[in-house]
């Protein structure tokens, strides 16, 4: 199989852009991957043309590169409120979590951003972006 670029046909699925050279949104990445089995959602590096092209498209800035991003239809979710978002349609009891969007944004985003500000230094970081291994390659957008 082959990647995906966006188009209508992936317009239905969850889309979940993440910072390719990243070392914890790359394992982020394969924790959605291995509780998705009915694989609703498709990624992209908020490097690749398909990453920019979306946040173009979703009126984000192309520099963005410090949150994860979740797309679904015409709804943008970033930071926390996207992690919970991706946790809800997550198999096993990971959706649970989504009861902690009560939480104000503000204090949630408020570690989330921690991490986000230490996540180099803590897990590393790639020389280049992520690139799927051949079973996965039409779960990505180019």
């Amino acid at each position: 199989m082959s990647p995906k670029t966006y188009n209508s046909a992936t317009s239905d699925k969850i889309i979940v852009l993440f910072d390719g050279v990243c070392n914890l949104c790359n394992h982020a990445v394969n924790f959605i991957i291995d509780r998705d089995p009915s694989q609703r959602f498709l990624f992209s590096s908020l490097q690749s043309e398909a990453g920019r092209e979306l946040l173009k498209k979703h009126q984000l800035d192309a520099q963005y590169l410090d949150s994860l991003v979740f797309i679904r239809g015409e709804k943008v979710y970033l930071k926390s409120t996207a992690a919970l978002h991706i946790a809800r349609h997550l198999s096993g009891i990971w959706p649970l979590c989504y009861i902690f969007i009560v939480v104000p944004p503000v204090i949630r985003d408020f570690f989330y951003d921690i991490v986000a500000r230490f996540r180099y230094r803590v897990f590393g970081r790639s020389n280049h972006c992520r690139i799927p291994t051949p079973e996965l390659k039409s779960r990505f957008l180019l």
